[in-house]
């Protein structure tokens, strides 16, 4: 049997999940947190890094230069309109985003919030697992393979599920120790 598509629709699970993580603000400056972040050039929604330059010149500042002075303001304007719930700091040239320091409760939600994301992501990887297995016993119920041939591909497939769930709560960890850190 197999395994690869599952293998990969586990390995998605886990990317998504690494993605949304990134965009959870934990006190630090990090610019992941500006990829939903589009503005109207041109009539095109356009993400702001590539009608900008994002750099990170301190742990707690984003610094947003455009290339193009006249998005400026509309650059402010999709940050005020976004939910990430800073305030960005106009100066005609540049625009900068102070990350305030976090506070004892607002880490407890946040490492609350990426625990909750673990699990949705565990959740799937489940249900691809539950998949694979479904597909391997059509297989026995066809005569495609035999029932030892069964059991041994529902063990694998339990091995790869647990590899990728180990692989989420590290990645959770990880995040978790960078929010209470911080």
């Amino acid at each position: 049997m197999d395994y690869t598509n599952l293998k990969e629709r586990m390995e998605k699970t886990i990317s998504v999940y690494a993605e949304k993580l990134a965009e959870v603000r934990a006190g630090r400056a990090n610019p992941a947190i500006l990829n939903k972040v589009k503005i109207d050039y041109y009539g095109t929604p356009t993400p702001i890094n590539q009608v900008a330059g994002i750099s990170v010149p301190e742990a707690r500042m984003i610094l947003i230069q455009p290339w193009d002075l006249s998005v400026l303001k509309d650059i402010e304007k999709a940050i005020l309109a976004s939910d990430i719930g800073i305030n960005p700091n106009n100066d005609g040239k540049v625009i900068r985003l102070a990350f305030p320091e976090l506070n004892e409760e607002r880490r407890k939600e946040l490492v609350k919030e990426i625990k909750k994301m673990a699990e949705e992501a565990k959740i799937a990887i489940r249900a691809v697992r539950r998949d694979g297995i479904e597909e391997a016993k059509s297989e026995q119920k066809q005569g495609n393979i035999t029932e030892d041939e069964l059991k041994q591909a529902e063990n694998e497939i339990q091995k790869i599920t647990d590899k990728n769930i180990e692989e989420i709560d590290q990645i959770l960890e990880k995040k978790e120790k960078e929010i209470m850190s911080v």
